[in-house]
């Protein structure tokens, strides 16, 4: 070879070189860099749907994105299932409205696998009209329920909220830039709560018979769909954390009026023994006082109870925040599921140590330590 034509590849490699010293560089996103390196796989399927609509011109219904991580060391025997509460969608998990850590890559450090759905009719999950009237939740809406509680809140324990990530004057308000990349995530929610918990009930069936046994996970208006899995495949559920569950049982409180949730803890059937075939034959009444101040009066059945037979057997954990509206009835959704012979654990974070936080728990500045909580019940509890 011709000392010109070594200086000329020389040359060649060096730009070679050169250019792949450029592309090493890490890419600048507009986004904060969260730890990955313990998931060693990623990906997502749909579970679920069914075919409607005349022939030749069918669509698919009811069916349910799902995106997997799984870690790089299995350290769980069960999976855990996540499940978004209204308005909401998987981001829940993936992160914190101000660039932190979620839940998602935190349980796969701890050595789960991770399934994170978005319901059927949200988000990933396609909704038609013909599937029924939604709903959008307003910025006061938001702030009212879940970040500004402090101040918008009506509930006594409200002022107690100290866990909304930001600071300054208008912290967890329209304007405030990490209120404003939450309420981004926020989307329209089918009305109808017997509609929602059927397709989800359907969906999640699916799932599990898909992945096997699983810990389900739920987040408010998904609470009912934890006990309406269980009751559809008692086998397959090892666990239900139940985080602010949709209740209390039969009445609306705070947040609406009248009443709700028919089957106790559900809107529709879901199997007592003695079997009932309608909601009227649940014979309930008011329990003469609150079981402490500020507390809602809780609705029980009627002795003798009739029992969930299907979730009897699950453990099972309701977990509420100090300063949130569900501090003041959570404890009766607890009660109920006992009476009904679901052996259910109630924590209120403050009397684990666990001070200041409003509904939106997993984006809450302390989301972490929650998370490391509920690790550890089910490091106790799941065998």
């Amino acid at each position: 070879m011709t000392g010109r034509m070594l200086q000329a590849s020389a040359g060649v490699a060096l730009v070679s070189v050169c250019v792949l010293a450029a592309r090493a560089e890490p890419p600048k996103l507009p986004v904060a860099a969260i730890d990955q390196s313990a998931v060693a796989q990623r990906g997502y399927f749909y579970v679920g749907g069914k075919y409607t609509g005349e022939p030749g011109k069918e669509i698919m219904q009811g069916q349910s994105y799902v995106e997997v991580l799984a870690p790089k060391d299995v350290r769980q025997p069960y999976p855990l299932v996540l499940i978004h509460g209204a308005a909401q969608t998987a981001t829940n998990w993936m992160g914190t409205p101000d660039g932190r850590k979620g839940w998602a890559e935190y349980f796969v450090e701890q050595g789960y696998v991770v399934y994170m759905i978005d319901q059927p009719m949200r988000g990933r999950s396609a909704w038609h009209p013909g599937d029924g009237a939604t709903r959008m939740f307003t910025a006061p809406n938001e702030e009212f329920q879940f970040t500004a509680i402090e101040t918008a809140g009506t509930w006594p324990q409200a002022k107690k909220h100290t866990q909304w990530p930001g600071d300054g004057p208008n912290k967890g308000r329209k304007g405030d830039p990490i209120f404003d990349a939450f309420y981004a995530t926020q989307v329209e929610t089918v009305i109808s709560n017997e509609e929602t918990q059927q397709r989800n009930q359907d969906a999640g069936a699916a799932l599990l018979d898909k992945i096997g046994p699983a810990i389900v996970l739920t987040h408010s208006q998904s609470g009912p769909f934890g006990w309406l899995i269980a009751d559809a495949r008692p086998n397959l559920v090892k666990a239900i954390v139940a985080i602010e569950p949709s209740g209390p049982p039969f009445e609306a409180t705070i947040i609406g009026t009248g009443r709700a949730r028919a089957f106790g803890v559900t809107d529709i059937p879901i199997r007592y023994d003695p079997p009932i075939k309608d909601a009227s034959e649940l014979a309930v009444q008011r329990d003469a006082e609150p079981e402490g101040p500020d507390l809602f009066v809780c609705w029980m059945q009627k002795a003798p109870a009739r029992q969930l037979v299907n979730l009897k057997g699950i453990p099972t954990v309701i977990i509420a925040a100090e300063a949130s509206y569900h501090q003041t009835y959570d404890h009766c959704t607890a009660k109920y599921l006992n009476q009904a012979g679901v052996k259910t654990e109630y924590i209120r974070l403050q009397d684990r140590g666990i001070f200041g936080n409003g509904h939106m728990v997993m984006l809450e500045k302390n989301n972490l330590q929650i998370a490391g909580l509920i690790d550890q019940w089910l490091r106790e509890n799941v065998k």
